[in-house]
């Protein structure tokens, strides 16, 4: 058993599940452990998570780490934790929640997030492209108007990993990640935007967060000895600040200077471009300052549907027997992927648009749905599928092109989660933006990120930046083919002019199915509560 004092532990809280990690401070993970979590749905569009239950999920995977990894617990020098963004805690004055957490998907706050955009006023200048229902400060303003007593009683307002790292230190923080792109805070202009809040309807809410704000990788203190003869670990490891998951995956992309993309790319993707001014631009969440690396500004965006598109053809439209030749141990996507990847760039015509979900940059319209366009009796399997992973490819160019058209250079993508697994999809990326697309050796990129937010509070390294350059190893580069870039600009053309052409009629749809456009029907669920 090893007795240097070289590891940390990171914990990385997703929507559906809960995984801790072992690392040695080289960035080499030790051992893995995840545990699932339940998700109520007590009203269409709501969503509630038990605290107490993430943290009996942090208990069992750190519990698990120790049992399985060759290394003694006294060794271990700092935990963090990332999670979800905008997951609303709330907690009494002697820090126990009052009522279970409101998940960030939870979209009963659309009416307040409607009236919050409203109001034009100069805290929300860096969300052009929208006040988000699933933001915690509609949410706070929700409770307030419609659970007056549980918003009377609470003393704190939280997100997940703030109450993580409470039950952990066992002194209230807040994250400067999560308030300054969620909670309208600027620590470049006086931090807490009191003015505004009194406009909305929350006069005297900074009362109700705690007064530490600290960056990603701040050392909080050390693990309370609750905590830590909970865990089996030592009243020695220090418990460091974390923030939101996708922040943290760009630490772990190593996604740290202007010019550079960080993409979280999954069931959605999360794009996080660096730049050095607080620029706004219609289009895109941001700039935000020094919310990820001190003296930097991180602009966001996204598509609410990507990987899970894919899965949806494969799953409603592929069987197995589909192939003739298809072996016990294939795998369909890398099947369909060789199909693919004969068709001509374009896919002879075939146009989808990935909204499947809605669109959430750079259009911010959830009452839109996705669309293919353009078939004829040619087209076949391999040409829809291609059409799809184009498609995804022109989302996230459509949202990096605003990124440019701001002023700001996009010199890299750096991109971790399944994406990095397709050799076609990340060659579209690279050509369609025309920059490289680097991948690094471990992909799992928010579970990296926050094992280095821990080795920076430990003192390992000396800031956030070169704990990231040390920690991540870039594994390939695949180089934009210039010849594709020229070939594919004119199916980008068709797949950003589709939307302004089929908006109109596809709010009608939205109407027509729903009775009432989606917006209004959650606007009237929140009225009935």
């Amino acid at each position: 058993m090893t007795k240097e004092k070289d590891y940390v532990i990171a914990v990385d809280a997703g929507t559906g599940s809960l995984r801790s990690a072992l690392f040695h401070r080289s960035g080499r993970m030790e051992y893995m452990s995840v545990e699932p979590y339940h998700t109520d749905f007590p009203r269409p569009g709501w969503a509630e998570q038990s605290p107490a239950e993430w943290w009996d999920c942090l208990v069992k995977t750190v519990r698990a780490c120790l049992a399985n990894a060759d290394v003694d617990p006294t060794k271990i020098a700092a935990i963090s934790v990332d999670g979800t963004s905008s997951t609303v805690v709330c907690l009494d004055d002697q820090q126990a929640p009052l009522r279970e957490a409101i998940l960030w998907m939870d979209n009963r706050a659309s009416a307040q997030a409607q009236e919050i955009f409203k109001t034009n006023h100069p805290a929300i200048e860096r969300s052009k492209a929208g006040i988000s229902s699933e933001w915690l400060i509609p949410k706070v303003l929700w409770l307030k108007q419609n659970q007056s007593e549980i918003f009377d009683k609470t003393a704190y307002f939280m997100e997940q990993v703030d109450y993580l790292t409470l039950r952990l230190s066992g002194k209230p923080t807040l994250s400067l990640n999560h308030v300054t792109h969620r909670w309208f805070y600027n620590k470049r202009d006086g931090g807490w935007p009191s003015a505004f809040y009194d406009q909305i309807g929350l006069e005297g809410i900074t009362e109700k967060f705690c007064g530490t704000v600290l960056p990603i990788g701040a050392a909080i203190g050390h693990l309370s000895s609750a905590a830590a003869n909970e865990l089996g670990l030592s009243t020695d490891t220090i418990v460091a600040q974390g923030g939101t998951d996708c922040y943290l995956g760009a630490l772990g992309l190593n996604a740290v200077r202007p010019g550079q993309v960080g993409m979280i790319a999954g069931s959605s993707h999360v794009f996080m471009p660096m730049v050095k001014e607080p620029t706004v631009t219609k289009g895109l969440f941001g700039a935000h300052p020094d919310c990820l690396i001190d003296g930097l500004c991180t602009f966001e965006g996204g598509l609410v549907s990507s990987g899970s598109i894919v899965k949806w053809f494969r799953d409603h439209f592929v069987h197995e027997a589909m192939f003739d030749d298809m072996a016990a141990d294939d795998d369909i996507y890398d099947r369909l992927t060789a199909e693919a990847a004969d068709i001509p760039i374009g896919s002879e015509g075939v146009v989808v648009l990935d909204y499947w979900q809605g669109n959430r940059t750079p259009h911010t319209d959830y009452e839109v749905q996705g669309m293919i366009w353009g078939l004829t009796l040619r087209h076949r399997r391999a040409h829809l599928f291609r059409a799809i992973l184009e498609s995804i490819a022109f989302g996230t160019e459509n949202t990096l092109k605003r990124v440019r058209d701001a002023g700001h250079s996009v010199e890299a993508i750096l991109v971790g989660g399944g994406t990095a697994k397709s050799d076609l999809w990340l060659q579209m990326h690279a050509d369609v933006s025309n920059v490289p697309v680097m991948v690094p050796k471990f992909t799992e990129a928010t579970l990296l990120g926050s094992a280095i937010s821990a080795v920076t509070a430990a003192g390992f390294y000396s800031d956030l930046v070169s704990a990231s350059d040390a920690m991540v190893d870039i594994e390939r580069v695949i180089e934009p083919n210039p010849r594709s870039h020229k070939e594919y600009l004119k199916f980008f053309d068709l797949y950003e002019a589709t939307y302004p052409a089929m908006k109109t009629l596809m709010h009608n749809m939205a109407k027509t199915v729903h009775g009432k456009a989606i917006s209004d029907l959650i606007e009237i669920a929140d009225l009935e509560q």
